[in-house]
């Protein structure tokens, strides 16, 4: 009987990209695998996928592509002659554990934000029970094991007030983390190694267990849909260069040269220069055959082969 994974993302281009890449991945390793990835249909705009599922559907066999209708179906019985041996995703995390359950797959978690952003919402659920105020009220540092020092204020909108749905979903989610045969981290080791050691080691969840955490990244996309909206994407990132423009209301060649060269030639341009160039040499190391992301790809696999 064949061996398949099914990749459960979240509905966003950016979840499906990351999902598509984790199978890549997950085939180089065992290309025997057969790759199962499920959409699901959400009432507001996700952003357009069929451009880029048309793609790699064309270019990739073993990822296939599942377009789930809005019907209630049974799943106890099945004749596929493919075995799941786990399932991952990305979605929502209390939906996919109760199929995965139901159908005794072991389900793992694709955490597609850094591992400090893990070990804050491992850490959710204690902080939750601790107190009985919303953050925007708190006014204090939150003290979360492997991050530094939060203000509470400066948690993430959907977070910030007790009252909201968000904040109970989210709640919820973290909540189930302990139930999850594995959490799965786009990052690598030598990167996050404070957060990745302190949730590892299960001082995020002081009161359950802790999942096996494995840090399979970088993975990046080489290619994927183009965005058309980079100048909204520059503004949000704060990555931007300020340009005198002139009275026609266009930017000159010169002033461009002369930001850029600015930028480049000061120490804070050496910093970063110098900063990027030692985590691409680390991301090289964790990526090659013995490197710490390849290592747990390797336990992830042999994880799963034991069930």
């Amino acid at each position: 009987m064949e061996e398949a994974i099914v990749l459960y993302p979240s509905p966003p281009i950016g979840h499906l990209i990351s999902m598509v890449e984790l199978g890549k991945l997950l085939l180089t390793h065992q290309p025997s695998l057969s790759v199962h990835i499920l959409i699901t249909s959400v009432p507001y705009n996700s952003g357009s996928t069929s451009t880029y599922i048309a793609n790699v559907a064309a270019t990739i066999p073993s990822i296939k592509f599942h377009h789930l209708p809005t019907v209630t179906l049974s799943y106890t019985e099945t004749n596929n002659h493919e075995q799941i041996v786990f399932d991952v995703a990305s979605a929502t995390l209390t939906a996919a554990l109760s199929v995965a359950k139901e159908l005794n797959i072991p389900a793992h978690y694709y955490f597609t934000c850094c591992a400090g952003v893990l070990a804050v919402l491992l850490y959710f659920p204690t902080i939750h029970n601790t107190t009985t105020k919303s953050f925007k009220d708190l006014k204090t540092l939150l003290h979360i094991p492997g991050v530094p020092p939060i203000p509470s204020t400066d948690m993430p909108v959907a977070m910030l007030e007790r009252e909201d749905k968000a904040y109970e979903y989210i709640k919820d989610s973290s909540s189930r983390f302990p139930e999850l045969a594995g959490i799965i981290v786009n990052t690598f080791e030598s990167l996050e190694s404070r957060a990745v050691k302190t949730a590892s080691e299960g001082l995020c969840v002081p009161n359950n267990r802790t999942p096996p955490i494995y840090c399979i990244g970088p993975l990046i996309a080489t290619e994927g849909p183009k965005d058309d909206d980079s100048t909204r994407n520059v503004e949000e990132m704060k990555l931007a260069l300020p340009m005198r423009e002139s009275e026609s209301g266009f930017v000159s060649a010169t002033e461009v040269e002369e930001r850029v060269r600015g930028l480049m030639e000061s120490e804070e341009g050496n910093l970063i220069r110098e900063r990027a160039v030692g985590m691409k040499i680390a991301a090289k190391v964790a990526s090659s055959e013995d490197g710490s992301s390849r290592v747990a790809l390797s336990k992830l696999v042999e994880s799963w082969k034991d069930k």
